[in-house]
């Protein structure tokens, strides 16, 4: 038995996908709420940190490397050294008066490092695990990667909020609190240089004396897969709807009344959304990491698939209501995420089973990165989409824009044994 099987998978694999997830919604997430504290338009905003995707659709370009060169392990420890200092310097970004260009210099450089973790840590979590481990902790690994969403939209939020509440200075409160990010991914990033285990897979890919040739042989074996049209519809278009929506809910609650929002501050928005929907979302990450365990994929696609986009409708509820009872808006926000969490996890699983095979890590990469192109170009688009509709026919729209997933949904085959116990 290696070393990977004798280390409890409990002690790296929370903190590993803590550890993913916090440069991924500080770039994709906690930005937009400091942009729109900081006086950028929700038209800027959202074109702007749409952009940010782009390192994560494009990944699978230099995936086949991290497979040819080095072990997993070892970009994982020295990419996570390097985010924690990138989260630190949008900090010091933050008080100049270029601060907008500044800071979203720095947030490129933390998303393609952040883009080339994720590669890494996927493959070591697929190497370090054998495959009922890993649907196991599909669920686990899903919770502490929210659980980093709660971080950054719950706590450091609330913690910006608070600052600016206090001394009405946003510029200053972003940057305590990116500081303060940099500060915990720095100490966990020294944590994993002892803590991950050394699977004895995790070695470079057997390459010919021609990496090049690997390279293209590597794209080619994942567009020969059964099917891979289909596949690709799949990811592209599954979270069309939900892309918008993931960008223009902070605006929404946080925009006032007159604007069609819910005129909630900051650190309102980090509790009600940040945190108790984000917990409604770690549950359900964690009950469909359990139920495809016991069920299997190919049963629990259809109820997840409904889970993830039929709660959209509570955004029309909010915007056409404007409710004002802080209990009931984060009732509805837990309600909404707890079927995202439900139907993200078969999608995940979904991407791994398509993984399966020789060149895993780079065929996962690919996935994830068709995956953000869908995610990006609709997201770029949704502040001016929003702006133009407003806020209630957005969300109606909204509603409309996941008929693709449901269509792609009854297209695709699935292992009926895959992810079962």
């Amino acid at each position: 038995m290696d070393r990977a099987q004798q280390r409890s998978p409990w002690g790296w694999v929370p903190s590993l996908y803590f550890n993913q997830g916090i440069p991924y919604f500080a770039v994709m997430a906690l930005s937009t709420a400091m942009y729109k504290d900081l006086g950028i338009s929700n038209t800027e905003m959202a074109f702007y940190t749409g952009w940010l995707y782009l390192p994560w659709v494009i990944k699978p370009l230099w995936s086949p490397l991290i497979e040819m060169f080095g072990t997993k392990r070892a970009w994982v420890t020295i990419l996570q050294m390097l985010l924690g200092v990138s989260l630190a310097a949008v900090a010091f970004t933050l008080p100049l008066s270029n601060f907008f260009q500044l800071s979203l210099g720095v947030m490129w450089l933390m998303a393609f490092s952040s883009a080339t973790h994720d590669i890494a840590a996927d493959g070591f979590y697929m190497l370090g695990l054998r495959q009922k481990q890993q649907a196991e902790f599909v669920g686990v690994r899903s919770t502490f990667y929210r659980a980093a969403n709660v971080a950054c939209n719950g706590g450091l939020l609330f913690l910006a909020g608070e600052i600016i509440k206090y001394y009405g200075n946003p510029h200053m409160a972003w940057a305590i609190t990116f500081g303060a990010a940099g500060a915990v991914f720095l100490a966990l990033a020294i944590y994993h240089q002892f803590a991950l285990p050394r699977p004895a897979e995790d070695v470079p890919a057997a390459h010919s004396s021609s990496p090049m040739k690997e390279f293209f042989a590597t794209f080619g074996a994942f567009f020969r897969k059964d099917g891979i049209v289909v596949i690709l519809l799949f990811l592209l278009l599954f979270r069309l709807g939900e892309s918008q929506l993931l960008k223009m809910v902070v605006p929404f609650l946080k925009d006032p009344l007159e604007k069609g929002g819910l005129g909630m501050s900051t650190a309102d928005v980090g509790i009600a959304y940040g945190t108790i929907g984000i917990i409604g979302l770690i549950l359900g990450g964690l009950a469909g990491g359990w139920l495809i365990a016991r069920f299997g994929l190919k049963r629990c696609l259809w109820p997840f698939a409904i889970a993830i986009h039929v709660p959209d409708l509570v955004f029309v509820y909010l915007s056409q209501a404007q409710p004002q009872n802080f209990l009931w808006i984060s009732t509805c926000l837990a309600v909404e995420q707890f079927g995202y969490g439900l139907g993200f996890t078969s999608f995940m699983m979904y991407m791994i089973m398509v993984s399966q095979g020789e060149h895993k890590t780079a065929h996962y990469s690919i996935c994830t990165g068709f995956m953000a192109l869908g995610m990006m170009i609709p997201q770029m688009a949704s502040g001016a989409i929003q702006e133009f509709l407003g806020y209630q026919n957005f969300f109606i729209y909204v509603c409309t824009a996941t008929i693709p997933a449901f269509i792609m949904t009854a297209l695709i085959k699935i292992d009926p044994e895959f992810g079962r116990e």
